[in-house]
């Protein structure tokens, strides 16, 4: 662990230098005081090495490159009635831009400046855009028959075959969906949000074929089943680019990359209240941006995963080098989460320059995870954060969740960071618990502020806690 910045220390060097600062200097003393030689030495900044290691991942994350020729929906017999259903025109003028090398397929606003398409699910190939312009809005249907034939993806953390999400690619290599319309999932307690009272058995039924290594192909679902799809779901993918629409209303989890390298989502707004809608899941993913996104989500607002239990240990593939910054947060479980399906490992995420606020977030940094589960959390930092309230705690790390203490893969959870935590209202500072024999390793709070603190806090099970300047209900506090 780096040595803490000790911001008295630096006060006090301050202090000393301005006391010299106040002699008048003469002569050439003064002469080399004022000169171009001299500027003047800047101050530490303690935020130096994150900041390196996260703009080191930025700049290794290539965007698609697709080329700028334009393929209308409208050409290829779209109709903006929010009526006609438009997959296969959808379809066509993807086929038309593949065949041309790539390019973008563009759903038009029309001469109004506002049009609605009604479609099924679309599949995007290889350097090809979805571009929304802004005032277009897509309607998906909410006819699970339209999600037919079943598709290679996985849910929550286990593959199968199962609807096909909302938006999806498979296998495919510089892919976008951008502009400034409209994703509508349409989903409502009249249709898919009433599926989660059902989907236990069935995913019951996963989990059991996945332990008794039944081969992914023949773990089918979809028709009479009851797993709702992902919106937007690239799987196996490289390069991909998601920027500036608006998703609402998805089944399930809303941004689902799985599998992927070079990851963009930029300039996003995610708004639903259904029950798993999660914001952004990325899943066994190596380098991902997420910037300047805002969540207003009725689950995890983002919550990285890396698979889960035997199906997870049998990928084996992480989730590691994710930058998340200029971010909002509102409704949600957890602003940025990692976990439960956490099998195959997460490390080296780096979520900076972030606002939360709402009684019903509830938790600021959320870590879940149990015996099941598995595998390891490394380096996560989550720095420079600004919150109004947060419902819960500002840092949770719970190896109880879901199965809790029940398996024989014990947890590894070290080198979690939270500096520059601003809070008005929180539950607790935090509450972390790790397991008798199996401790959670180091964490460090650093400069971390909550002006009215509801609860308490608490930790249990812990090697290594260190506070430093935090200060809880105007008090310093010091020991967890």
């Amino acid at each position: 662990m780096s040595t803490p910045f000790d911001r008295r220390a630096f006060l006090r060097a301050t202090a000393a230098v301005s006391a010299l600062a106040a002699v008048p200097l003469t002569g050439a003393a003064a002469r080399a005081a004022t000169g171009p030689s001299c500027p003047p030495t800047p101050a530490p900044d303690p935020d130096r090495d994150l900041d390196r290691a996260a703009d080191a991942i930025v700049r290794s994350i290539r965007r698609p490159r697709i080329p700028r020729r334009d393929f209308p929906v409208t050409r290829f017999g779209a109709v903006a009635d929010a009526a006609a259903d438009n997959t296969a025109a959808m379809a066509a003028a993807i086929d038309a831009a593949a065949a041309a090398g790539g390019g973008r397929v563009v759903i038009p606003a029309g001469p109004t400046g506002a049009a609605s398409y009604a479609t099924g699910p679309i599949h995007l190939r290889s350097r090809i855009e979805l571009h929304v312009e802004a005032g277009a809005t897509l309607l998906f249907s909410t006819d699970p028959n339209a999600y037919l034939p079943v598709v290679y993806s996985r849910w929550q953390g286990i593959e199968c075959y199962n609807y096909s999400p909302l938006i999806y690619a498979y296998g495919c290599h510089d892919i976008a969906v951008t502009g400034g319309g409209v994703l509508d999932g349409q989903a409502s307690t009249a249709d898919w949000w009433s599926w989660k009272k059902l989907e236990d058995p069935d995913f019951n039924q996963l989990v059991a074929q996945a332990d008794a290594g039944v081969p992914v192909a023949q773990r089918i679902y979809g028709a009479g089943y009851h797993l709702p799809p992902a919106f937007v779901e690239p799987y196996n993918c490289q390069r991909v680019l998601i920027q500036g629409v608006t998703l609402r209303n998805s089944p399930f989890w809303h941004l689902h990359p799985s599998l992927c390298s070079e990851v963009t989502i930029e300039g996003v707004t995610v708004n639903s209240t259904g029950p798993n809608t999660d914001g952004c899941d990325p899943e066994c993913c190596d380098g991902v941006l997420i910037d300047a996104v805002t969540f207003d989500v009725g689950d995890d607002c983002i919550a990285i995963k890396a698979g889960r239990n035997t199906d997870g240990r049998r990928v084996g593939v992480p989730s590691r080098n994710i930058v998340i910054q200029n971010c909002s947060f509102a409704a949600g479980h957890g602003g940025v989460t990692i976990g439960s399906e956490m099998t195959g490992g997460v490390k080296n995420v780096y979520a900076r320059d972030l606002t939360m606020n709402s009684p019903i977030l509830q938790s600021g940094h959320r870590l879940k995870t149990n015996s099941v589960r598995g595998g390891y959390i490394e380096n996560s930092n989550v720095y420079r954060v600004t919150a109004g309230q947060i419902g819960g705690p500002a840092l949770l790390i719970d190896y109880n969740y879901g199965e809790g203490n029940t398996g024989t893969y014990p947890p590894t959870v070290t080198g979690i960071t939270l500096k520059h935590w601003s809070v008005n209202t929180a539950k607790a500072g935090w509450t972390v618990a790790g397991y008798a024999t199996d401790h959670i390793g180091s964490l460090l709070l650093d400069d971390i502020t909550i002006a009215t603190m509801t609860g308490a806090s608490s930790s249990q099970y812990v090697d290594d806690f260190a506070l430093v300047d935090v200060t809880i209900n105007g008090q310093q506090v010091t020991t967890p």
